[in-house]
């Protein structure tokens, strides 16, 4: 699920926002009226989809946006020709007055954006640091003098007791170093 945050200079419009979101499916984390608050939730948050208006009691959207985390996206609801006038590109935008249709299915496409990103950011694999290479080189080694098997052969191994025990490569070679040393 996607967290939202609703940030809006009058609380009674992020109330309202927040609202139809929640009746339509979504889960808004919160309601903030300044800045300083959406980003100290971002923070907590990770990632997640900011809906706001042109300007908050602190500061105006381009800063917000400027200090939101990289795996945030933002919908600005605002009057028409801020709309057009809006200096970022990546910041989607629905103008005045909002209808609850526009809003739930661009934040439904904003979802599906984001939920296609996560996934391709958790297919790449982690890069492992050199002190994990030599970890798992060590292990693959003392199978290799042990149980006389060839590189790939322990490689193998080590990938199927990672799998089957639901370890990462890097445990699955410190037990075997521990286990066999």
């Amino acid at each position: 699920m996607i967290n939202v945050i609703v940030a809006f200079p009058k609380i009674e419009n992020g109330k309202s926002i927040k609202n139809i979101l929640i009746k339509s499916g979504f889960q808004v984390g919160s309601v903030c009226v300044t800045g300083a608050q959406v980003l100290q939730n971002a923070d907590m948050l990770g990632d997640g989809i900011v809906v706001c208006g042109y300007r908050l009691q602190d500061m105006i959207y381009t800063e917000l946006h400027e200090y939101l985390p990289p795996h945030f996206q933002m919908l600005m609801v605002a009057s028409p020709n801020l709309c057009e006038e809006r200096e970022i590109e990546d910041v989607m935008c629905l103008s005045m007055p909002l209808k609850v249709h526009e809003l739930v299915s661009t934040m439904e496409m904003m979802v599906y954006a984001m939920e296609r990103q996560r996934k391709k950011r958790k297919a790449v694999p982690k890069e492992r640091s050199q002190e994990e290479k030599q970890l798992i080189q060590q292990a693959k080694e003392l199978l290799m003098i042990r149980n006389n098997m060839t590189e790939e052969e322990a490689h193998r191994y080590m990938q199927k007791t990672s799998m089957d025990s639901g370890t990462g490569l890097t445990d699955t070679a410190q037990m075997i170093l521990s286990m066999l040393s």
